[in-house]
């Protein structure tokens, strides 16, 4: 990392700006690729907060760079979720997230860069002129936009917003179902198990989700067997499916390229609602 940063002053000093942007990226990169591939919580919890002050340097130097406000979002919204249990932080730091997510969408659609703003028909209805090209940018911005209405879930407001958000990954699975291994899968099933179903959640919908994520994924994300659990098998109370998710989940090996982070985090969660089984049904 050192050595990187030597680079990246002395490219500054030489004004070269192309060559900036494009060191800053490989290196914003590289950081998220080392975090989501340790597998010592303790060091990421501690080490990421210093990677977020460094990743907002390089966007305050490159605000254009698209690839930049998305490593930005995904480092923010991943830290958020994971690490912060306070949440005033959670609020403001999924809040930056969704800011660097916006802006890349903003970047590369600018003529839906409001779009956020519409009632929800016109909204839905623009949905559709977004294409594979655009999946990068859509995907990251439903992800941010999830996070942080999930850090609002108290707010009414926060919780309207949830239909479009839900209407963002539908269109990133229409075009591509295996994007980000099944990823938009998993927030499909997660957004239709939030509510009970007395108050809008479908947890049939959420069920074909999260089998879809499982098959896409392959077993690789231990957080889709995770969440299944968490999400839909106790909301139907079916603890012979919850038990066994969760069993699977642990007996698993979590050291896979780029979800060791997750896959450790899924792990410690599934013991802890494993252990709490006996009590909830």
């Amino acid at each position: 990392m050192t050595r990187s940063l030597i680079v990246l002053l002395a490219l500054l000093i030489s004004g070269c700006s192309t060559m900036i942007n494009s060191a800053t990226r490989d290196l914003a990169d590289n950081l998220n690729n080392a975090i989501l591939n340790q597998d010592d919580l303790e060091t990421v919890r501690q080490g990421a907060p210093a990677y977020l002050i460094m990743i907002d340097s390089f966007i305050q130097g490159a605000p254009d760079n698209s690839d930049l406000l998305i490593a930005g979002s995904k480092l923010y919204g991943a830290y958020s979720s994971a690490f912060v249990d306070d949440p005033g932080r959670t609020q403001r730091l999924s809040e930056k997230s969704l800011q660097y997510a916006h802006s890349a969408f903003c970047i590369k659609r600018p003529d839906l860069c409001e779009i956020q703003k519409l009632r929800f028909p016109e909204f839905e209805a623009e949905l559709p002129s977004l294409q594979a090209g655009d999946i990068n940018e859509l995907y990251t911005w439903g992800v941010a936009w999830t996070g942080w209405i999930q850090a609002r879930s108290d707010d009414w407001v926060a919780i309207a917003d949830l239909p479009k958000a839900k209407a963002v990954m539908q269109r990133v699975s229409e075009l591509d179902a295996g994007w980000d291994e099944g990823g938009a899968q998993l927030y499909l099933a997660v957004m239709n198990s939030l509510l009970p179903p007395s108050m809008g959640g479908k947890p049939d919908v959420a069920k074909s989700h999260f089998e879809k994520a499982v098959e896409l994924n392959q077993g690789s994300n231990l957080m889709v067997k995770t969440l299944y659990a968490q999400y839909y098998a106790r909301i139907v109370f079916d603890q012979e499916l919850h038990d066994r998710l969760l069993n699977e989940v642990i007996a698993a090996n979590a050291h896979q390229p780029g979800l060791t982070l997750i896959n450790t985090l899924a792990q410690e969660e599934a013991r802890k609602l494993l252990a709490e089984s006996p009590d909830f049904f």
